[in-house]
């Protein structure tokens, strides 16, 4: 049986998450199978007010602007991706953006300052959002594109359960969506990975959620068993110099760790730059600058430091246009 079959979580309760769940059974024997998109769920208001969930507006507005002003609705996603990544170059590293409440969890967006993981979220979100549906946008336009990328079945429940936690099972959950693809296996050199996934149940004191609610830290490792069982491939630090001419504008790219307890420490953006692939990313590194940069090619990166093994290397796919398209609202 295929993981996360199982999962009786309460996201299933929630009435704005009636959208039919798809389980491609060949999804891990054929990961090459194109998987239609299913159905964007229906906007949900956000659980928190928006002042505290939506930091940053005038950074969105003045992205919206020029996307619309130089036409970006018309280029493919992998170069919407990085337009909107190259507007946040700069943009100060901070940490726990997204732990703003003990209790409620809610789709957050912090344009202000970013972490890896939350620079790729946004950028994709804003450029899936130009596609998705006409303008004018606002905050709760992008926490939408948010939430079907960070939540499981694209749904936030107000539950913490209902966030993934692991860029795998993002990767994985999005796949069989038919939101991305993850082609790491395809990649030359491409090696099976495997790993037992503690890190949120071991050090739960660590995580404002899982320290206020105690009683989630059980289902928690559950979720970690289920990470930890899943088909997971990298391209080894060896290899990536020979997988770059395969990697395009806009990746989401993982940075695997040596570390035995989770597979990823790091998360990034792939960009062209000449005939290399480049690594865009939010560092901490103080020399770096604590913030977000385009950095080397991806090769060099992984192989300046010994904690790094290789990459994992996901593809998005843009989301089913909304219906407002088809409505007065759309004459564009």
């Amino acid at each position: 049986m295929l993981p996360f079959l199982n999962w009786d979580f309460d996201y299933k309760k929630s009435m704005n998450c009636r959208f039919q769940i798809v389980i491609a059974a060949s999804l891990c024997l054929f990961p090459r199978l194109a998987l239609a998109a299913q159905p964007v769920p229906s906007i949900n208001p956000p659980r928190l007010p928006l002042a505290v969930v939506f930091q940053g507006e005038s950074k969105f507005q003045a992205i919206v602007a020029k996307a619309e002003r130089e036409h970006w609705r018309a280029l493919p996603l992998s170069e919407r991706i990085v337009r909107v990544a190259r507007e946040l170059v700069g943009t100060p590293y901070i940490n726990y953006s997204l732990e703003v409440d003990d209790r409620i969890e809610s789709p957050v967006a912090n344009l202000k300052g970013l972490d890896c993981w939350t620079y790729y979220e946004n950028s994709l979100a804003i450029a899936r959002m130009l596609r998705y549906k006409p303008g004018p946008y606002k905050p709760e336009d992008m926490l939408q594109m948010v939430e079907i990328e960070r939540y499981r079945n694209g749904c936030c429940t107000g539950s913490y359960l209902s966030r993934m936690h692991h860029l795998e099972e993002v990767f994985y959950d999005n796949q069989r969506r038919g939101y991305a693809t993850n082609i790491t296996s395809r990649l030359p050199g491409a090696e099976r990975m495997h790993r037992e996934i503690h890190e949120m149940t071991v050090q739960w004191k660590s995580y404002r959620y899982l320290r206020s609610n105690p009683s989630l830290v059980e289902p928690m490792g559950r979720i970690e068993d289920q990470v930890s069982n899943l088909p997971v491939y990298q391209v080894p630090k060896s290899k990536i110099r020979a997988a770059e001419k395969y990697l395009q504008n806009g990746d989401i790219c993982a940075i695997t760790s040596n570390d035995s307890s989770g597979y990823t420490s790091h998360v990034g953006m792939i960009v062209r730059l000449g005939d290399r692939a480049y690594f865009t990313h939010a560092t901490s590194d103080h020399d770096k600058g604590r913030m977000v940069i385009i950095d080397c090619p991806i090769s060099d990166y992984v192989n300046g430091a010994s904690k790094h093994a290789g990459i994992i290397i996901c593809r998005p796919n843009d989301v089913p246009p909304s219906p407002l398209w088809q409505t007065n609202v759309a004459k564009q």
